[in-house]
């Protein structure tokens, strides 16, 4: 049997409920918002604060995958645009959109 936490250090470990030791510490997670095991208990899934879903290999502690809805402006090119502040640019970035700073 065994536990999983999240903390704001970033990280989730896994316990074994039968002597509450730590098995293992996963790095790399970001703010943590819910975790659940896979039906076979050998996947781990996490929600993260980033707005990605990563699933760990409960044996080994390795994230095998990353997965991330894509974002409204997903890959948007602005390269070269004009007209926007500052602000703006930085809010169209975090919505996906990229900027070439090599064609600037």
């Amino acid at each position: 049997q065994i536990l999983a936490s999240a903390s704001e250090d970033q990280t989730v470990k896994l316990w074994d409920v039968h002597n509450g030791k730590c098995l293992k510490t996963l790095s790399g997670a970001n703010w943590v918002k819910s975790v659940a095991f896979s039906p076979d208990g050998q996947t781990l899934i996490c929600g993260s604060q980033d707005e990605t879903i990563k699933l760990w290999d409960v044996s080994t502690g390795e994230c095998v995958r990353t997965l991330r809805s894509p974002r409204p402006y997903e890959k948007m090119d602005i390269t070269g645009v004009t007209g926007l502040t500052a602000a703006q640019l930085v809010t169209l970035k975090a919505l996906g959109a990229v900027e070439n700073k090599e064609q600037k």
